[in-house]
């Protein structure tokens, strides 16, 4: 099959090619998949067709900041920990601070983050940040000393299946919770 012959197929080389994909692919990924001519608005169209055709399956097609990928559904995530009884990491309560000011925050320095924490940040702090692809150096302050700035990645926002910082809690939620950090 060199080109798609209707809607049918099409859907399906879309499928195969989220399902086969190790990382989400993007729009621009996807009409790669097409010799002829495809618009933007008809791959959305047949986007949202597979995410109905698959609502009542154990997968599900999801979109996050790098594009559109197939994920198990939440209910079934303790069944394949089982598979990969490696356990998750776990990040220190500086780490999660951390990154949290950086998320809200962004972009911001080192010394921005020392000052809403009122600790020193321990450099190892910011390298399992960058190490995790969480965060990235996206430029210097013009200041004396020009220090980095740091901003959240594509791979953060997509680890937590956001689409965009738009979709983050509301600050509110932290504070309501007890959490005595001044952000």
């Amino acid at each position: 099959m060199t080109q798609p012959e209707n809607t049918l197929q099409t859907k399906q080389v879309l499928e195969v090619a989220l399902l086969t994909s190790t990382q989400p692919l993007s729009l621009d990924d996807m009409l790669k998949l097409f010799s002829g001519r495809m618009e933007r608005s008809t791959l959305r169209m047949l986007l949202d067709e597979l995410k109905q055709d698959w609502e009542a399956r154990t997968m599900e097609l999801v979109q996050v900041a790098s594009g559109y990928r197939f994920q198990a559904r939440p209910e079934y995530a303790t069944f394949l920990a089982r598979l990969n009884p490696e356990k998750q990491s776990k990040y220190s309560r500086a780490v999660m601070e951390t990154l949290a000011i950086i998320a809200y925050r962004q972009p911001v320095t080192r010394g921005d983050i020392e000052e809403i924490r009122g600790v020193a940040v321990n450099p190892n702090v910011m390298r399992q940040l960058l190490e995790r692809d969480w965060v990235d150096i996206v430029g210097q302050r013009e200041v004396p000393g020009r220090p980095s700035l740091y901003a959240t990645t594509k791979h953060f926002l997509d680890d937590l299946n956001l689409r965009s910082l738009a979709d983050l809690p509301a600050m509110e939620v932290f504070i309501s919770q007890d959490t005595q950090l001044d952000l």
